[in-house]
């Protein structure tokens, strides 16, 4: 699909084998995802821009590798979100984070904020939002619509599962963001859950219903 990247590393797919799973256990659950992302990370940070600097090892003066500009900004989708940034600081431990607070109302399907934090320069950074699930997109969509009236517009959305319905609801909305995902199930079903999908992901990390 046009502006979907699918991460289909061979570590990604069988860790999220394991998540699919009914019978993984919450702890498993949580510290696979962990994993994952840090793995969708290298992915989703690939080109990165870079510039040189000269530095000294033991043995001589270097000029070396390093990111240039700006530290980047991971935007979570509370909350399930968190699951993904946890692994994405581990590999990024300096990035700025920003919190966009949704729920999505269980009859109409809507996206309703209850909590938005981000940092002020957001405008001068990459912004890499996060969200394990791409299902009817309407909470991403208002996450990436909120980090855009604050000044952001160079963004890339992560996601573990997406469904081919919610895909073409988010490019139709912002084609200028790049999906990055480990995974295009199959369909939604009536309630909007991806299918054969892996159950609520903030439940199943959680232990909550």
């Amino acid at each position: 699909m046009d502006g979907v990247t699918v991460i289909d590393h061979p570590l990604v797919q069988h860790k999220l084998t394991i998540m699919r799973k009914k019978e993984t256990s919450t702890a498993s659950f949580r510290r696979l995802l962990q994993e994952i992302s840090t793995l969708l990370c290298y992915e989703v940070t690939r080109d990165l821009e870079l510039t040189t600097v000269m530095i000294d090892t033991p043995l001589e003066e270097m000029e070396a590798p390093t990111l240039a500009g700006k530290k980047l900004v991971f935007a979570s989708v509370l909350r399930a979100g968190n699951g993904l940034l946890e692994g994405m600081l581990d590999l990024v431990p300096s990035a700025r984070v920003a919190h966009v607070g949704l729920y999505r109302d269980p009859k109409t399907l809507v996206a309703v904020e209850y909590y938005f934090k981000a940092p002020e320069d957001i405008s001068d950074r990459l912004v890499v939002v996060v969200d394990p699930m791409l299902a009817t997109a309407n909470s991403a969509i208002a996450a990436i619509d909120r980090l855009k009236e604050r000044g952001a517009h160079n963004l890339r959305f992560v996601s573990l599962l997406a469904a081919p319905e919610g895909i073409a609801n988010f490019r139709e909305h912002h084609p200028d963001v790049p999906i990055f995902t480990a995974s295009i199930d199959q369909r939604l079903n009536e309630k909007g859950y991806i299918m054969p999908g892996l159950g609520d992901a903030g439940d199943r990390m959680y232990g909550t219903k």
